[in-house]
Formats: C-alpha cells, sequence, structure tokens
C-alpha cells in the first residue's frame, strides 16, 4: 500500500506491506528520523509522542494509514539549532534533561499542550503532559513549560509587530 504524507514540511510517499504499522517505525526505519524514540510500544509512556495535523499522538500505537494525506511533525521540525521552537530554548535554558531519552515526547506534548493552552497553569500541565521519565526530572521541566510559554508569547507579539 502507498502512504502519502508530509513530514516536517516535506511530503513524503512510501510503499508500506501493512498498513497498521505504526507510525514510529515508519518514522524511525523508513524516514530515518531517529529523534521520535521507541519506550513501552503501549502509547502509556509518550516517549514517541509526535503530532499529527497539530495534534500530540502516541506513534508506537498510531496505525500509518491515520496518517496517510496529514501533516507530522516530529521533534526534528519541531524547531532547528538556529531558531529553536520556545519549547526548545526553554528545555536548554533550564536545563531540563537528565538522561534525555524521553525529551523529545515531552517537548511535543508541551508544544501541543501551548498551542491550545498558551499559559497553562500547574494543573493544565498535570492534566495534559501525562509522559513519564524515569530520572524525575518533572520539577525542571515544569519551570520550563512556564517559560516557554513567556518566550513563545514574546515571539508572538514580536511576530505582530514586525506584521507577520
Amino acid at each position: 500500500m502507498k502512504i502519502s504524507l508530509t513530514v516536517n514540511g516535506a511530503v513524503k510517499s512510501i510503499d508500506i506491506a501493512d498498513d497498521n504499522t505504526p507510525l514510529l517505525w515508519v518514522i524511525r526505519d523508513t524516514l530515518n528520523l531517529k529523534g521520535t524514540k521507541f519506550g513501552c510500544g503501549k502509547a502509556a509512556c509518550g516517549a514517541c509522542t509526535l503530532h499529527v495535523d497539530g495534534e500530540a499522538v502516541r506513534s508506537c500505537s498510531y496505525p500509518v494509514k491515520f496518517a496517510n494525506g496529514k501533516k507530522v511533525t516530529t521533534i526534528e521540525g519541531l524547531g532547528n539549532r538556529d531558531r529553536p521552537h520556545p519549547v526548545q530554548q526553554a528545555w536548554i535554558e533550564e536545563i531540563v534533561p537528565q538522561c534525555g531519552y524521553c525529551q523529545p515526547g515531552f517537548m511535543m506534548a508541551t508544544a501541543a499542550l501551548l498551542n491550545k493552552v498558551p499559559n497553562p497553569s500547574d494543573e493544565d500541565i498535570d492534566n495534559n503532559i501525562i509522559n513519564v521519565c524515569r530520572c524525575g526530572t518533572y520539577y525542571r521541566m515544569r519551570k520550563a513549560i512556564h517559560k516557554a510559554a513567556k518566550l513563545q508569547a514574546n515571539m508572538d507579539i514580536e511576530s505582530v509587530k514586525e506584521g507577520k
């Protein structure tokens, strides 16, 4: 079966034998984007979180057939070294990662949250960021989420001033 999807802004057309293959394996093994991680394989830990049409999804249990014709954003497409996404910038400034394995999933979940709730409360964070970090960097992540909200708000203000 042929699947067509837009990944990080680039249209990709792939042949897949089983359209129930998890999107995670297509992203990692077929498209060679290694930032999205495999954690539990049961959509419980969130290490595999990416965006499909702007919504955070657990790609380890998301059949690729459901991504057909949709826009997929991975951690590689969230920002870049020269212009990091506000979430990535906040993660750096707050020195969030310890081992770092789960962090791409946390950042993708956070970016999706900030798109819906630009200034989240601690309760919003608790109810929406339900990924698992075995290193326990939750306190630093919470600080980074609040910082990312401020960075994104400032970025939005600057965009308005620049007429973008």
